[in-house]
C-alpha cells in the first residue's frame, strides 16, 4: 500500500528536492503541496485522506507550528513531521508542543528521509540527530525554551530598525532602502547587522518572519 504524502513548503526550489527524493520509493505517494499553513488547512478539507505531512516551519500567511496544531487538533490520525532549517530551541518545543510527530532538518539525504516516514507510521519520532540532542537537553531543562521565549518578548527595535524591516519585509535591496530613508547604504547595512544580532537570526527572511511573528512590525 501506497503512503499518501503532502508537503507544506513555500519555496518552489526545495519542494521540487523533495519530490526529488521521495521520487526513488515506489511505496511513497505525494498527493500534493501547499505554498503555507492556510493553503494546506485548505487543501485538508476537501482531501484528508493523507498520511504524512512534510512540514516546513516558516511560511507566509500561516506558519508551520500554527498549522501543525489545527491539523493535530483537526486530523489527529495524520503524522507530521517539521521538514525545516531552523534548528532554533523555540522552534522545536513550539513544533512539539503543537503536536509535531517528527522534526528533520532539509538537509537529510533521499534514504533517511524515507525511513522517516516509514518511522512515523509505525508510531515513532523521527529526529535529525542534532535536534534529538536539543530535544533531549529542552527535556533536562524545560526552563531554556521559556527562557528563550520571554527574552524575545522582550526584544526593542529602535525606530529606524523598524522602518528597515518594514523595506526588507516589501523585498527592497540595501540601496533601495537607502534612497527611500535617506541615509547611506553602509548604514543600512549597521543597522541590519544590529537587527540581526536582537532577532538572533540570520538572514533577511529570517529576520523579517520572526519580526512578524512577534507583531514588531
Amino acid at each position: 500500500m501506497s503512503l499518501k504524502i503532502c508537503i507544506a513548503e513555500d519555496n518552489y526550489f526545495l519542494t521540487k528536492a523533495i519530490k526529488e527524493k521521495l521520487s526513488f520509493f515506489d511505496d511513497i505517494s505525494v498527493k500534493y503541496h501547499a505554498n503555507n499553513g492556510a493553503e494546506l488547512i485548505g487543501k485538508l478539507e476537501e482531501n484528508h485522506n493523507i498520511d504524512v505531512v512534510l512540514m516546513d516551519i516558516q511560511m507566509p500567511e500561516m506558519d508551520g507550528i500554527k498549522a501543525t496544531g489545527l491539523v493535530k487538533n483537526k486530523y489527529p490520525q495524520i503524522k507530521v513531521i517539521m521538514l525545516t532549517v531552523v534548528d532554533d530551541d523555540e522552534y522545536i518545543f513550539n513544533a512539539i508542543k503543537a503536536g509535531a510527530n517528527g522534526y528533520l532538518l532539509k538537509e537529510i539525504d533521499a534514504e533517511n528521509l524515507y525511513k522517516s516516514i516509514i518511522e512515523v507510521t509505525e508510531g515513532g519520532a523521527p529526529m535529525s540527530p542534532s535536534i534529538a540532542l536539543k530535544t533531549l537537553n529542552l527535556l533536562r531543562n524545560p526552563t531554556i525554551a521559556t527562557e528563550k521565549i520571554e527574552e524575545s518578548d522582550t526584544i526593542k527595535l529602535t525606530k529606524r530598525e523598524t522602518e528597515i524591516l518594514i523595506q526588507l519585509s516589501k523585498g527592497l535591496n540595501y540601496n533601495s532602502i537607502s534612497d527611500n530613508l535617506i541615509i547611506s547604504p553602509s548604514t543600512v547595512r549597521k543597522h541590519i547587522e544590529n537587527i540581526y544580532k536582537k532577532l538572533q537570526v540570520h538572514s533577511k527572511m529570517e529576520a523579517v518572519m520572526k519580526a512578524q511573528k512577534r507583531n514588531l512590525i
